[in-house]
């Protein structure tokens, strides 16, 4: 005897793992990066060279520039930007910038990367630690930092551990971007990978 299993149960089961999988939300495809990449990050955080360790590794061409300006996109070299956020007081006190500062070499880079087909992707890998844990009373850069970035990024590379509250869930659902997030840092050199197509 034949067993029929109903097809519309049946397929609401797959939809519901889908959605599970996906957190209920159907995610645009990643696009495709291209190098040579340029990284940099808003706020003057350690974040970028952890980045960088990993491109270096996997052979694919980069510039880490922590003060990046648009004249270093004006040479159509990169395919790529890399801006990692959150910010670093002590960062920003070494390179003699404020937020303000950040910010608005931040707003330029961007709007150069967009005018010219520079892919951005925007990330955020050091966790919790980097938006919450040892910011001094009142010191909101952490945030200012991922609202300059996040959602005018065409793909987020997120530490889910900074996640925890659904702050870059939110912004990539509403802005319909795709997020590739991980679990520890040892894993950037697979989310690298996919990103770059290696």
């Amino acid at each position: 005897m034949t067993r029929r299993i109903p097809v519309l149960p049946a397929l609401l089961s797959v939809a519901l793992f889908a959605g599970a999988v996906s957190g209920a939300w159907a995610q645009p495809a990643a696009p495709k990066a291209q190098a040579p990449a340029l990284v940099t990050s808003c706020g003057q955080s350690p974040g970028p060279l952890k980045l960088t360790v990993f491109l270096k590794k996997l052979g694919i061409a980069y510039d880490y520039k922590a003060d990046a300006t648009v004249k270093d996109l004006a040479s159509k070299k990169y395919g790529t930007l890399i801006i990692v956020t959150g910010a670093s007081l002590k960062g920003m006190g070494a390179a003699g910038v404020s937020m303000k500062d950040e910010l608005a070499r931040t707003a330029a880079l961007i709007d150069a990367a967009k005018k010219g087909g520079v892919l951005l992707v925007g990330a955020h890998i050091e966790g919790m630690a980097r938006r919450s844990q040892g910011a001094e009373a009142g010191d909101n850069s952490d945030e200012q930092s991922i609202d300059a970035v996040c959602p005018r990024s065409q793909a987020l590379l997120i530490r889910k551990d900074g996640d925890e509250d659904g702050r870059f869930t939110a912004i990539a659902r509403k802005q319909n971007i795709p997020m590739i997030a991980f679990e520890k840092n040892l894993e950037i050199e697979g989310v690298l990978k996919t990103l770059f197509g290696r």
